[in-house]
């Protein structure tokens, strides 16, 4: 089981981590929502629980609670730019298909 990230999503992150000033990394979860059923969630820690599952790349933690990762396992965080719009791109092989507009994904 893995959760990866590529230079660009990492050096983003490490950026925000040290403006922020504080925080071991970013946790990547999943909620119930949207149109397909599932959205995925991102949010700084300040700290994990005995339960969670820590992965890191280039010096950047991504903390994943157990229930979430049967559903993230093997993915990809990358960090892209496309004209003028910005933000995380989420590389799920478990993902069988997505709503039109992108937001949510079912398994």
């Amino acid at each position: 089981m893995a959760i990866t990230m590529t230079p660009a999503a990492s050096q983003h992150v490490s950026k925000y981590l040290q403006s922020r000033g504080h925080g071991l990394g970013i946790r990547l979860g999943v909620r119930t929502s949207g149109c397909s059923g599932m959205a995925y969630v991102l949010e700084f820690v300040d700290d994990t629980q005995d339960e969670d599952e820590v992965f890191e790349t280039e010096g950047v933690k991504v903390i994943i609670d157990p229930k979430s990762l049967l559903y993230l396992d093997g993915t990809e965080l990358d960090f892209v730019k496309e004209g003028l719009n910005e933000g995380f791109k989420f590389i799920n092989p478990n993902v069988k298909n997505e709503c039109g507009c992108g937001e949510s994904f079912n398994i």
